[in-house]
């Protein structure tokens, strides 16, 4: 099972990005999806999860400028990011729960970079 990302890079103080991050492999069925992030010296903390394509979960950070959603005929979550401010840079890591052979486990992506400029 591969998780990848993309939709990353540098953007203006108040611009937007959206992320996406593709699952592919053999995939018996996908539970939550998410996105983490980690800036320089800090720790990874949780931005946005959903569940179920119905339920969703946002770092206080974030809420009412990110939005969350997947296409689960796809197997891909994306992470729509405005009004982007300086503090949003990081790394931004996707996560999902994924069931393989009868068995749950979490996969990460490899990051993607998102920098904000002011």
């Amino acid at each position: 099972v591969q998780l990848v990302e993309s939709g990353g890079g540098l953007v203006q103080v108040g611009g937007s990005l959206r992320l996406s991050c593709a699952a592919s492999g053999s995939i018996d069925s996908i539970n939550a999806m998410g996105w983490y992030r980690q800036a320089p010296g800090k720790q990874r903390e949780l931005v946005a999860v959903i569940i179920s394509g119905v339920n969703t979960n946002y770092a206080d950070s974030v809420k009412g400028r990110f939005t969350i959603s997947r296409d689960n005929a796809k197997n891909t979550v994306y992470l729509q990011m405005n009004s982007l401010k300086p503090e949003d840079t990081a790394v931004y890591y996707c996560t999902a729960e994924i069931k393989v052979d009868y068995a749950w486990r979490d996969y990460w992506g490899q990051g993607t970079q998102v920098t904000v400029s002011s």
